[in-house]
């Protein structure tokens, strides 16, 4: 690829504080960042030597981003677990995802990595903070996932789920440790990292002041699922007295770099110590009706001023269908058709940007002049009058449905025309059915 890309033709959607939208538009790409956006006759007068793609009949955005992933459930796609299905939430994670998580091998974490890649660069999705777990390789399974992230082209923030219910939350904390030392010895504009916990119910004090000594050591915060199930406060209130958010504030576990997930089943003071702190939350509206365990009250979060952010849980990677989901789901759970129209696409759009920038020494979610080149063309021709007042009309209901055609993540296409050119597809695809077969035979 020519150092300088030149997009014509779009619909330019900027985003950003002054989202902008520009009828037969054009973004200049120059060096990994945007050089300049405005119109197309403008930008080819300028650029005259640039490399152009065409994107006529076509809305040009910021890639999008994912708040909340797991790679590592790649393998899960199609399996049964034996025994009884699972009821409750504490019996999901103990037949399926407790299982699938022991089960994954050096070589699965590597390629369950590398299929969600796949699909993120498909759906438009650039950036993505993934929370990973294999207990029976955790020493260097990091690196395996930040080798597929560099090789697919996409941004991703690692952590490592630290648990004692293997008996390994020293091992989970030293893993967590030794990848923020790589990432302070190489810095990056693709890899960042955090310090990962599975939630609250499955680590003691002692673990989690481990989890905090790193944090502080070098400047992260916590990526941790809290209140999901019923499960995490009852059991935070029956040994520790107190329920989850209280314990984890209280631990140093909370504030504006650590993202607590889910965030379910809290209360009043909860959520006001969510509050106080600038702790980010992440909604993930899919995996939370699959796993039937209640829907967030993200309304009221975003309304005391919490910053709310959107993710899949390992559910998918396609981030236009996390957003109409959310949209959905929070017009049932409030009885009320005036809500979530602004909400649910300010969570993906520029909630997740916010999040993302906190971790990425780059700009992230929007077509300015120095941001970093990360964008998401997609099919859409606009069968009514599209401007940036009536913008979010046009993307819940009509681009939530579009094809993305073209995919590019630091100034390099990663997808075009369809075509992911950054991967190959169907190799990988049959290594990893391999790889599950043998994953699921070691479970069953």
């Amino acid at each position: 690829m020519a150092d300088e890309t030149l997009i014509v033709n779009g619909t330019v959607i900027t985003l950003g504080e002054d989202n902008q939208v520009i009828a037969d538009g054009a973004v200049h790409i120059k060096d990994g960042k945007i050089a300049a956006v405005g119109a197309t006759a403008d930008l080819e007068q300028q650029v005259p030597d640039a490399a152009r793609i065409d994107a006529r009949n076509k809305a040009v955005l910021p890639g999008f981003i994912c708040a909340h992933h797991h790679f590592y459930s790649t393998m899960a796609r199609g399996f049964a677990p034996p025994g009884e299905p699972a009821f409750t939430f504490q019996e999901i994670l103990e037949r399926m995802w407790w299982k699938v998580d022991r089960a994954l091998s050096e070589e699965d974490v590597y390629y369950s990595a590398l299929i969600p890649i796949i699909e993120c660069i498909r759906n438009g999705t650039t950036t993505v903070i993934d929370h990973h777990a294999s207990p029976s390789c955790r020493e260097g399974s990091l690196d395996s996932i930040a080798k597929a992230v560099l090789e697919g082209g996409i941004r991703a923030s690692l952590c490592y789920e630290v648990s004692d219910r293997n008996g390994g939350g020293a091992e989970g904390v030293a893993e967590n440790a030794r990848f923020l030392e790589r990432l302070a010895g190489e810095p990056s504009e693709q890899l960042a990292g955090m310090v990962g916990v599975h939630a609250a119910l499955t680590v003691s004090d002692d673990t989690l002041a481990a989890c905090k000594e790193v944090m502080d050591r070098y400047g992260v915060g916590c990526h941790i699922h809290v209140a999901e199930g019923v499960e995490d406060h009852t059991h935070s209130l029956e040994k520790y007295g107190k329920r989850t958010v209280n314990r984890l504030v209280d631990l140093g576990i909370s504030g504006d770099s650590s993202i607590f997930v889910h965030c379910i089943n809290i209360d009043d003071e909860e959520l006001g110590l969510i509050k106080e702190t600038g702790t980010v939350v992440v909604h993930n509206p899919e995996s939370n009706m699959n796993n039937a365990v209640g829907v967030a009250r993200v309304l009221e979060l975003m309304d005391r001023g919490v910053l709310v952010g959107l993710g899949t849980d390992g559910m998918a990677s396609d981030m236009l269908a996390q957003m109409r989901c959310a949209y959905l789901v929070h017009r049932l759970a409030n009885k009320d058709p005036r809500v979530a129209f602004c909400e649910a696409p300010q969570l993906l759009l520029w909630n997740n940007a916010t999040i993302a920038n906190r971790f990425f020494p780059v700009t992230l979610g929007e077509l300015t002049v120095g941001a970093a080149a990360d964008l998401a063309i997609l099919d859409y021709i606009p069968p009514t009058d599209l401007n940036a007042g009536n913008f979010l009309g046009h993307f819940i209901f009509g681009m939530v449905d579009a094809v993305v055609d073209t995919t590019i993540a630091g100034g390099k296409v990663l997808m075009q025309g369809k075509q992911i050119l950054s991967l190959d597809e169907e190799e990988i695809a049959a290594r990893c059915r391999e790889l599950a077969r043998q994953m699921w035979s070691r479970i069953s």
